[in-house]
């Protein structure tokens, strides 16, 4: 799913998030909508006794958890996209020389 499909119309959804019902409002497409949405709600019924913690708490540790595989997930991407540059010039240096032959 990318961020890109944005559709410029804005489209209502209806879903449920650990048990309450919402509808949302969202220029993406109704299908991302509802996979955003159902990774939320599975993230905070994954939190540890979410069904015996106040809403508003397990809501903030499932929050605490998507930003963290968040925040985990931007460190592997600038990772790899320096890989892939160092990689890239190593490659250009190698056809430079065997274009100089």
């Amino acid at each position: 799913m990318t961020r890109s499909r944005r559709t410029g119309t804005r489209h209502s959804v209806s879903v449920e998030i650990a048990g309450e019902k919402h509808v949302l409002r969202s220029d993406l497409p109704p299908e991302d909508t509802r996979a955003i949405a159902a990774h939320v709600d599975s993230t905070i019924r994954a939190v540890p006794g979410y069904q015996t913690l106040e809403p508003f708490r397990a809501a903030t540790l499932a929050a605490l958890s998507i930003t963290d595989e968040l925040f985990r997930l931007r460190e592997e991407l600038k990772r790899l996209r320096e890989e892939v540059a160092q990689r890239t010039g190593g490659l250009a240096a190698v056809l430079e020389g065997a274009a100089e032959e």
